[in-house]
């Protein structure tokens, strides 16, 4: 098989959470763990750190990744979903796995996935740790990909957990109070392995707090430390609880034994972009008009991107918006600014929300646009309307600001 052809069966034939919704989510490991072993246990070989939270996991692991490439160590990463390409999800130093690689892994293992009916989530982390042992990287950062207890990445004995915060976010999954949903991504809290919280928030910190406590992990809340204040790459200012959260667990490696130098951390966050490829986080596309795209999706992930937007200067404000059918939209639409015009679209997956039934909601709630066939038709039209000194905003979902980017 091609590349291409070893994707579509990747994507068609086995299911996928963020294109298929619920029927890829699995009530327990059993599936991970039989194709671990059937690799012969690969994540044995290397040192790992694992990363969980609803929003904040992505840019986290980044950054971690980035500062342990300053200090000169090899690096695997792991995380999803990919924006343009899917060897973006793992890679070493920032370079991605080679198509190689990927068609042989599938390739010499089809067989045994076809008769255990993996997901492509549990294909694509054994695919991940293969990979990181083949090429003996020195640590990987594990970026879980729903949850946490059930997740499949959620096999490793990782030198640091870490979770960046807690919000309602896959609740048809992981529970729809915020003390349900910490119970999940705690899942990752292995015993005596340090972990830290990235934000305290009352509803959740007694659920960590107990976790942490049967398994006599010892317990760092990020934000209550000396607060840091190092410049990133990675533009928006909720990027600073991000950056507390990474320097607080690079303290834990330093007292394992990593070197890891006051310069390094800060190289390694100023040049996270350079050194990972990381895309879709407060990117800017163009400066007149200004074109910014954010993957944040959900109401806390978009409570941090719209107070950044808030802060920028323009006349007039686009948004170019669309979302997947499951979203929730009542949670995040009081939101969204009213003083602008809207350009509402359906990302290119099956579980795309219909742009006409997207606007049919704004509408109701005094936002107001129009409905276009596709997302670059609703950026196209975004840009023309658009003056020099206007913003155009492009968001809603990480399919939406694929398309674009």
């Amino acid at each position: 098989m091609t590349y291409n052809d070893t994707l579509d069966w990747m994507f068609s034939q086995l299911p996928m959470y963020q294109r298929q919704g619920q029927s890829a989510y699995k009530v327990d490991l059993s599936n991970t763990l039989a194709l671990i072993s059937h690799l012969n246990n690969p994540h044995h070989h290397f040192k790992s750190i694992h990363v969980a939270g609803t929003n904040g996991k992505g840019s986290t692991s980044h950054m971690l990744a980035s500062v342990l490439q300053e200090a000169g160590y090899k690096v695997g990463l792991y995380t999803s979903p990919h924006l343009k390409d899917f060897r973006e999800r793992i890679k070493i130093n920032g370079k991605e796995i080679s198509e190689t690689f990927v068609i042989n892994f599938i390739k010499d293992n089809k067989p045994f996935f076809e008769a255990s009916q993996l997901s492509f989530f549990e294909m694509t982390v054994g695919m991940a740790f293969e990979y990181f042992a083949q090429e003996k990287v020195d640590i990987a950062v594990i970026e879980v990909g729903l949850g946490g207890r059930l997740d499949s990445t959620n096999i490793i004995t990782p030198e640091v957990s870490v979770i960046t915060n807690i919000g309602l976010d896959h609740t048809q999954f992981l529970g729809n109070t915020l003390e349900l949903v910490a119970g999940e991504k705690g899942g990752i809290i292995k015993p005596e392995v340090p972990v830290v919280i990235g934000e305290t928030q009352a509803e959740t910190t007694a659920v960590f707090e107990s976790l942490a406590s049967k398994n006599k992990a010892p317990i760092i809340f990020a934000d209550q430390q000396v607060k840091v204040d190092y410049e990133s790459d990675l533009k928006g200012d909720y990027q600073s609880k991000n950056k507390q959260t990474v320097v607080e667990s690079i303290k834990v490696l330093q007292q394992k034994g990593f070197i890891i130098s006051e310069e390094n951390i800060k190289k390694g966050l100023l040049y996270t972009i350079k050194n990972t490829g990381l895309l879709g986080r407060w990117q800017v596309l163009n400066e007149k008009p200004k074109v910014v795209c954010d993957t944040g999706h959900n109401r806390e992930g978009l409570i941090y991107v719209m107070k950044q937007l808030s802060k920028e200067t323009f006349d007039k404000l686009h948004i170019v918006f669309g979302v997947v059918n499951d979203k929730d939209i009542s949670s995040i639409i009081d939101l969204l600014p009213k003083n602008a015009q809207y350009y509402f679209c359906k990302p290119d997956i099956s579980r795309g929300l219909d742009a006409e039934v997207l606007k049919q909601v704004f509408v109701e709630n005094n936002l107001l646009g129009e409905a276009y066939g596709s997302v670059n038709e609703a950026y196209k039209m975004a840009s023309e309307n658009a003056k020099p000194n206007d913003f155009i905003f492009i968001g809603g979902s990480t399919f939406v600001v694929a398309e674009i980017i």
